[in-house]
This record gives C-alpha cells, sequence and structure tokens, in this order.
C-alpha cells in the first residue's frame, strides 16, 4: 500500500473511532449462565411436540422474568444425572462446575459434612418465597437438623406399597406390615428398589418390626408438637439407621429370603408394571405411588371413550417409614449464586409450585393457597356432613400441619381440611401428605461414613448376586460338550468353522 493510501486510511479510521464506540456502549450485555444440575424429569418442561397449553415451561420462564426483572439477561443451561452418587462424583471431579444441585436427603447431609456447599444468604432465608410459602413443618425440620442454612427442600415423601386392594381378600392387612411382602402368597407378584439405601431401609424396617412395633404400642399417635413426638421419632430413626455388623448380616439374611420369590427389582420400570397388572404389589416412593394410581386409573377422553383401569392403593406399614426429600443446594466454587437463589425463589411461588406437580407427580415443600387449592380441585369430594356415592359419610383429611401459617388471605388457619371418601383416603391424597401419625414414625436416612457405605454396599452385591443353579451347570457342560465334539467333526473332515459376527450383548444384575 503506498503512502497516499495509507494515509486516507488512518483518517478514515479515525473518524469512523467515535461511531464505533458510540456503537459499543449500546451493545447489549452479554448474557448470564445459571448451571442447573437436577434429576432426570424433575421440572415442568413440556416435551417437543407436547401441547405447551398442559404444562409450564419453567426454565423459559424463570429466563424471561429474570430478565424483565433485572435487566440482564440469563441463560440456564440444564442438566441431569440419575443418582446421587453420580452426582457426587461429578462435583468431586468438576468443582464449581455448576451453581445449583439437587441431591436427597442422605447426600445433601454428606455434602455439608464435607463442606461442600456455600450457605444461602440471609437475605434470602429472611425474605423469599420459600421463606413465604414453605411449608412450616418441612422448615422446622430443616432447621432442627441444621440443614436450613445451606438447602432449600425441593420434593418430599415417604415410602410405602402400592398394591392392587382387588388381589387378596386379606392384602391391605397384610400389608399394613413391612412383613407383608414376604408372604409366600405374593410370590412374582411384587418388586422392591434396585437401590441399596433403599432396600437397606426395607430390610432393617423386617427384621426391627417387633422392636418398632412395641415402640408405637409405648408411644401411641403423637401428633405434632405433642410432647412424645420427637421422642418416639427419634426411637424410630435409630433403629432404621442402624449399621451395625449384626443388622446389616440380619438384613442381608432378610432380603436374600424375599429375593426367592420377588418379581424383581425395578427403579423406574415398576410404575407401568403396576398399571398394566404385570405385578400387583410395588415397594414405592410416594410421587411414584401418586404417578402410578394416577396413570392406572379408568377414565373417559375427551371425544367420550371410556377406557379401563384399576384402582391402586398406597398403604405406609404400620412399624414406621422414611421421610425423604431432595433439596437445593449452591456447590463450592458456584460462580453465581445470585442467580441460584433467583431461580429457587421462583420455583418456591406456589404457582409455579404447582406446575412443578402437575408435571412430575411429586409433592412439593411449598405451600400457600394456591397449593391447597389445587389439592382441594384434585381430590375433594364434598365438604362436612356429605356423604360418598354409598352413602357413607366423608371423612376430613387434614392439612393443617403443612399448610398453616403460609395462607394469602384465602383460608385461614384451621381450615386446611380436605373431606374425602373413607376409600379415597387410601390413595392419591395419603401418598401426597402423609398423616401426622405417619410423620411421627417416620426416619430420616443418615449418611453413611466410607466403611459403614463399603458394608452396606457389599451386602448389597451378595444380594443382588445371580448364583449358578446346578441345573445351569448341567446346561453348561451339555453345551461344552456339544461345542468340542462339532469342533472334532470339522477338524477331522478338513474343514474350518467361519467364525460368526460377534452379537451384542446385555449385562444381567
Amino acid at each position: 500500500m503506498n503512502v497516499r493510501k495509507l494515509t486516507a486510511a488512518s483518517i478514515a479510521l479515525c473518524m469512523l473511532f467515535p461511531s464505533l464506540l458510540a456503537l459499543a456502549g449500546c451493545a447489549p450485555e452479554a448474557e448470564e449462565v445459571l448451571r442447573v444440575y437436577n434429576w432426570e424429569d424433575y421440572i415442568s418442561a413440556p416435551s417437543e411436540g407436547e401441547d405447551e397449553g398442559d404444562y409450564v415451561d419453567l426454565i423459559a420462564k424463570f429466563e424471561e422474568e429474570y430478565e424483565a426483572e433485572t435487566g440482564k439477561a440469563i441463560r440456564v443451561e440444564y442438566s441431569t444425572f440419575g443418582t446421587n452418587e453420580n452426582m457426587y462424583n461429578e462435583l468431586k471431579i468438576n468443582p464449581g462446575a455448576y451453581d445449583l444441585v439437587c441431591p436427597s436427603d442422605y447426600m445433601i447431609m454428606k455434602m455439608i459434612s464435607e463442606d461442600m456447599v456455600e450457605p444461602f444468604s440471609d437475605e434470602f432465608l429472611r425474605e423469599s418465597n420459600y421463606a413465604r410459602y414453605g411449608s412450616p413443618y418441612i422448615r422446622d425440620l430443616f432447621e432442627a437438623n441444621g440443614w436450613a442454612e445451606y438447602a432449600v427442600p425441593y420434593m418430599w415423601g415417604t415410602m410405602g406399597y402400592v398394591y392392587n386392594p382387588e388381589l387378596s381378600d386379606t392384602v391391605e392387612e397384610d400389608l399394613s406390615s413391612w412383613a407383608g411382602l414376604w408372604e409366600q402368597r405374593y410370590a412374582s407378584v411384587a418388586t422392591i428398589k434396585d437401590s441399596v439405601r433403599d432396600s437397606y431401609f426395607l430390610g432393617v424396617a423386617y427384621v426391627y418390626r417387633e422392636e418398632l412395633m412395641a415402640l408405637k404400642e409405648q408411644y401411641g399417635t403423637p401428633a405434632l408438637g405433642d410432647e412424645n413426638f420427637d421422642e418416639y421419632n427419634a426411637k424410630v430413626t435409630e433403629i432404621m439407621n442402624r449399621t451395625d455388623e449384626e443388622t446389616i448380616e440380619r438384613t442381608k439374611d432378610a432380603l436374600l429370603e424375599l429375593k426367592e420369590h420377588l418379581y424383581g427389582f425395578e427403579v423406574d420400570s415398576g410404575k407401568q408394571d403396576m398399571v398394566v397388572g404385570r405385578i400387583s404389589i410395588n415397594f414405592a416412593w410416594s410421587g411414584d405411588a401418586v404417578y402410578t394410581m394416577d396413570d392406572a386409573e379408568p377414565y373417559t377422553d375427551e371425544d367420550g371413550v371410556y377406557h379401563e383401569g384399576i384402582y391402586l392403593n398406597y398403604i405406609v406399614p404400620e412399624e414406621c417409614s422414611n421421610i425423604w426429600f431432595d433439596g437445593w443446594v449452591m456447590p463450592k466454587g458456584a460462580q453465581n449464586t445470585e442467580a441460584a437463589e433467583a431461580f429457587v425463589d421462583f420455583l418456591s411461588r406456589p404457582e409455579n409450585a404447582v406446575a412443578n406437580m402437575n408435571y412430575i407427580g411429586y409433592t412439593s415443600s411449598v405451600a400457600g393457597d394456591a397449593v391447597f387449592e389445587e389439592m382441594v380441585d384434585w381430590y375433594a369430594e364434598g365438604e362436612a356432613g356429605d356423604v360418598d356415592e354409598n352413602g357413607e359419610p366423608l371423612v376430613p383429611y387434614d392439612l393443617n400441619y403443612f399448610f398453616e401459617g403460609t395462607g394469602d388471605g384465602a383460608y385461614a388457619d384451621g381450615d386446611y381440611v380436605i373431606y374425602v371418601s373413607a376409600e379415597s383416603a387410601k390413595r392419591q391424597i395419603s401418598a401426597q401428605y402423609p398423616t401426622e401419625e405417619v410423620i411421627a414414625r417416620s426416619a430420616i436416612m443418615q449418611h453413611f461414613d466410607d466403611a459403614t457405605n463399603a458394608a452396606v454396599n457389599e451386602m448389597w452385591e451378595e444380594v443382588k448376586g445371580l448364583p449358578i443353579p446346578l441345573w445351569a451347570y448341567i446346561v453348561i457342560a451339555a453345551i461344552a460338550a456339544a461345542a468340542l465334539v462339532i469342533g472334532l467333526s470339522y477338524m477331522y473332515k478338513g474343514k474350518r468353522a467361519e467364525p460368526k459376527p460377534k452379537k451384542g450383548y446385555t449385562r444381567v444384575s
């Protein structure tokens, strides 16, 4: 380039420079990113092709509202995990990779004990939607256990049996004890969880059922706030978290005995197996129980076509249950804690809690009038003094323990009661909201140290192991002998067997 052209270009650039500065000043700020790590299918988010009028896209709604309120665009990078252990390992390998994660009870305790989480701000704990609408029962539970500063509960529930009441004349009586599943009459019709923590809990409940029932007889049915409630609950919790050598061995023996006549182990397939009648009893999380009962019931579609179905029940055995919960925590190294708190605050609005419950089927830790009205719409069959279709009086289902103090004026404290038939009280509503009597005998799983985890996992491997029976050895030997004869015959004839393409395989566990 000659000098004249270079000079002209320099002058033009200098004249253009102020304009570039002005344009740069008008450029939008770079968008924020919020990195969320959650369970699969655990937030309202319509699938492609699904009618968005049925479900709310909560992530998109949050992004829109955040920008409108703060003036800053935000993008939620949403990832999912399949187990607590996978989530934990990911955080160990990539510290600081996420701003918000949603582990379960025992894993939250483990992460707090290992200093893996950031505390929520004082402002959030005082002034957020969670502080306003979180159920007082759940918030008190977190406060009493020292988790309130580090975790915000998301979904919660119990464990029990989903069952077909037509299975036998005594099925309800049998399943009122955890021991009911060990009855030979229910061989090949039941599944339990392919989850070491949950199935260990089941085994411990079976092993110590007599001790647990003695406690129940001693303490009766205390309500929240009664002087005996905390003492009773503490004793149940101690029993259900025993991990001494004798307990592990007895639990292993109990589960091996049960395994002999189970249909199988499952994590997610039990819901559909119940709906189609492949099994009739499923050891289930309460949220899955609600989904199963909803899906199984007969219904008439929008075209007026009636679809056959079955009415299933949910029962929490008399000895005890597990109060479980999943909650939001901010991992150490989180880069956008402000947006993480805003996201939890957004999910803690009652209308958004309703959207999540509609989509997931699990029970939100958020209360408020909007949530209660949804429950009335789902379950109420009348008012006090009304009768059901058989002429029997409706029974009150008291939810004040969960909703009191969270209302916006539509209901007074003491009025959070839903009237249902006696049969309906055994179905979805009992899975959504356990009674105070059930809560009193429900333990929270504690986190195990490394040595205990190793011992319990070793026990589970023995339970899940697939020992080869004698008849299988005979068949294998016969096949090997036949293969040897065929091989020798090819060698004798001077021929070479051509190898066949390798087949795929599936892992049997």
